[in-house]
């Protein structure tokens, strides 16, 4: 299970069943923001109601008002790689889930992101992992934006692997990645060249499913 799945579905409290509708009703009205009713939002992801009632007591636990701002996401996700340095994944990881880029993120932002990434398809998973990748979200992705996200994982995660990584690493990964990608040689990859070559090469679809442990 995922970092971010750890950290909003924490074990809530024993509850009478027959009151649980009226007390999360509570709940919903309480907090600055308040989110989509529950049976829409186990609609548009993948989810169960059930569910989404234990992610949303995770999420308002965490985050009392109903909104994550991007401090208080770095510092959730940073109790997770305390062997490393978080905090610049996370910067790039929360502008992912901010997906109106309003510097918040509510709790369908999360839902809706984690219901990709945990249960999507192989091309919702490549669209999202584009659109992390996509730093200042112009519709391709430069070598040195590949570079900072690379850079941002091997931060988090670099001291707990084995062998010790290299500091040259991440640019070498990169390296190999860009030229598989871009396809036509013109310094960027579109989204097109992202997931068709992902999903025809089986070192980068490995490499891919990083993102489902560090996420």
């Amino acid at each position: 299970m995922g970092a971010l799945m750890v950290i909003f579905s924490l074990q809530p409290k024993q509850r009478n069943k027959r009151t649980d509708s009226v007390e999360d009703e509570l709940e919903l009205s309480a907090v600055r923001h308040r989110p989509e009713g529950l049976e829409q939002l186990e609609a548009q992801t993948r989810f169960t109601r059930k569910e989404l009632q234990v992610l949303y007591r995770g999420f308002k636990n965490e985050c009392p008002s109903g909104v994550v701002n991007e401090d208080t996401f770095k510092d959730i996700y940073s109790q997770f790689f305390p062997q490393g340095d978080a905090s610049t994944y996370a910067h790039f990881l929360f502008n992912a889930f901010d997906t109106d880029h309003n510097g918040s993120v509510s709790f369908e932002d999360f839902v809706m992101g984690l219901s990709i990434l945990l249960r999507g398809s192989v091309q919702e998973k490549l669209n999202w992992a584009f659109n992390l990748y996509d730093i200042n979200k112009d519709g391709y992705i430069t070598k040195e934006e590949m570079l900072d996200i690379m850079k941002a994982i091997y931060d988090m995660m670099g001291k707990c692997t084995y062998p010790i990584l290299k500091e040259e690493a991440p640019r070498q990964h990169v390296e190999i990645f860009f030229q598989k990608m871009d396809k036509n040689k013109d310094g960027v990859v579109t989204i097109d060249e992202f997931i068709d070559c992902c999903q025809n090469d089986e070192n980068i679809m490995r490499s891919m499913q990083l993102f489902e442990n560090v996420i």
